[in-house]
């Protein structure tokens, strides 16, 4: 049951979208346990994003979410450069006007009740 959530200040094509999805589905099993088989990709583009008062430059805020207790942190480095290459390869934005917020959680609901 992961989740990665991206927020971009600039716009996307349906074939952006594509690749980063893409993308994402080959990075999510660097967290144990996660496939693309439950990835959910949530996109919303042309967002004000402003990165140190200033926002002239393309950013991203990108919340990743997975069901479980903990992941290791060696799993959340590989997906933060995963993620952070997607973004500037395919949307062209810096990595250093991207954040990427992680969040592990054992409260997940789906098809109706809970997990």
């Amino acid at each position: 049951m992961p989740v990665i959530h991206t927020h971009v200040s600039v716009s996307t094509t349906p074939e952006q979208r594509e690749a980063l999805k893409a993308a994402y589905g080959k990075a999510i099993t660097a967290v144990p346990g996660k496939s693309e088989g439950w990835l959910m990709c949530p996109f919303e583009d042309n967002m004000p994003i402003y990165f140190g008062g200033d926002d002239s430059q393309p950013a991203a805020y990108v919340e990743v979410n997975v069901f479980g207790r903990s992941v290791p942190g060696s799993a959340w480095e590989k997906l933060t450069a995963s993620i952070m290459a997607a973004l500037s390869s395919t949307l062209g934005i810096p990595e250093d006007r991207t954040y990427i917020r992680y969040t592990a959680t054992t409260d997940w609901g789906w098809n109706g009740g809970n997990f």
